[in-house]
């Protein structure tokens, strides 16, 4: 019989299962960022029914009162505050130490992993641009996604990130995203702690939308009325919430 390790049928598969290997893109690290479901430098507002889950908000180096439509109630240490409708805690730069270094190191690791998404090289040609940017019905599997206009998914949409529990997908566009009114993502094994997002303008979600993924966003996020997101938004200036649900991924212990 023909020995295991010399079987021809046997080496296409090792040298498919490296190739895929290759292809597949490293996780990006968004360091001690990872606690907050909501990270900005400049401010948050809400209105509506939000509600945030899973995570902490913080802001810097913009003050506390830059966190607007959430009634927080300052801790005994003043070191962070809180709010009877989102399970987690808020921080601002302003807060008691060591607070303000701790904030300083998430807008750092923040900044860090948006520039490392940046830079992740595409692995194959035609993921470049796809569709244009108009990516409804759009099946993503894993890999690197580059886009040098915006993204747009036009209302009532769909598109589905297909892979399994390890897989890494990174979307990074030049222009803005701009989720239509009740689109959706959706998710085929995938994560969404593993779907990041780099987007060098702005996120618009759309009323009653449905968003999957950590985005690390240069400008700012607007979520309209009654749209929702399973991940985190991490942005370099604010985020605007309107009725929206906010569930951030689990940190691993």
């Amino acid at each position: 019989p023909v020995p295991p390790h010399s079987n021809p049928a046997n080496s296409r598969r090792m040298m498919l299962s490296l190739v895929l290997s290759m292809l597949t893109a490293n996780p990006v690290d968004i360091g001690s960022a990872e606690f907050f479901a909501i990270l900005t430098k400049t401010g948050i507002s809400r209105t509506g029914t939000t509600t945030i889950s899973g995570g902490d908000i913080g802001v810097s180096p913009a003050a506390a009162s830059y966190i607007t439509g959430f009634g927080l109630t300052m801790s005994a240490s003043n070191q962070h505050s809180s709010a009877s409708d989102f399970d987690g805690s808020a921080f601002a730069a302003d807060y008691t130490s060591p607070t303000p270094s701790f904030m300083t190191t998430a807008i750092g690791d923040m900044e860090t992993a948006y520039t490392d998404a940046a830079s992740r090289a595409l692995e194959r040609d035609d993921n470049l641009n796809v569709k244009s940017g108009l990516i409804a019905g759009e099946t993503f599997s894993p890999g690197v996604y580059a886009f040098d206009t915006d993204i747009y998914l036009a209302d009532a949409a769909e598109i589905t990130f297909s892979g399994d529990a390890d897989s890494i997908f990174i979307i990074k566009t030049t222009g803005s995203l701009i989720v239509g009114k009740g689109a959706n993502f959706i998710l085929n094994g995938a994560l969404a702690k593993n779907i990041i997002w780099q987007v060098a303008g702005s996120v618009s979600a759309g009323t009653t939308s449905h968003l999957e993924g950590i985005f690390l966003i240069k400008t700012k996020a607007v979520f309209m009325t009654g749209s929702s997101i399973n991940g985190r938004l991490l942005a370099q200036t604010a985020v605007t919430l309107d009725a929206t649900a906010v569930v951030a991924p689990v940190v691993a212990a």
